[in-house]
């Protein structure tokens, strides 16, 4: 597919191997914030403290991965001409930063309410609109990356 960008413009500044390092981190948050939600409806149904407790750990492991990818991710689009000058990598940017800063929040509040008090009901939509922002984030930097070739190496 052709791009609208030159391979020095959009290629990765950090990567291993040509790997970008960013890509890599991305799927633990995604996968960790993703689960919240199936464990605090798990919770709702059972009302067995294991899926709360669980619940907490999944949000604050998604929220501080998060903050890893999300820093390599901000590096990079300081550094890719490409990312910066895409609007889709801007909403991508915005979209990580309330989703992280979402996840922190929701982890702050199961810390100190305690983590079933506070799933019901705030901390189940909390767990939703994350889960919706992974998906949004999720989409837009999968965009960036499969339509627009920005941070892949193209090999001859």
């Amino acid at each position: 597919m052709p791009t609208e960008f030159t391979d020095a413009e959009r290629e990765s500044r950090l990567a291993i191997s040509g790997h970008p390092i960013h890509a890599m981190l991305v799927t633990f948050p995604i996968a960790l914030l993703t689960l919240v939600l199936p464990s605090d409806l798990a919770w709702a149904l059972t009302q067995d403290g294991f899926w709360a407790r669980i619940s907490m750990w999944l949000v604050g492991a998604g929220a501080i991965m998060g903050l890893f990818a999300a820093i390599i991710g901000t590096i990079e689009l300081l550094l890719i001409p490409a990312v910066r000058r895409h609007g889709m990598g801007r909403s991508h940017f915005v979209a990580s930063m309330v989703l992280i800063s979402l996840a922190f929040l929701n982890w702050y509040l199961r810390l100190v309410t305690g983590s079933e008090e506070w799933i019901l009901p705030w901390g189940l939509a909390l767990s939703a609109l994350g889960t919706v922002l992974v998906m949004m984030a999720g989409w837009l930097g999968a965009n960036l990356t499969f339509d627009h070739r920005i941070a892949i190496t193209d090999e001859e």
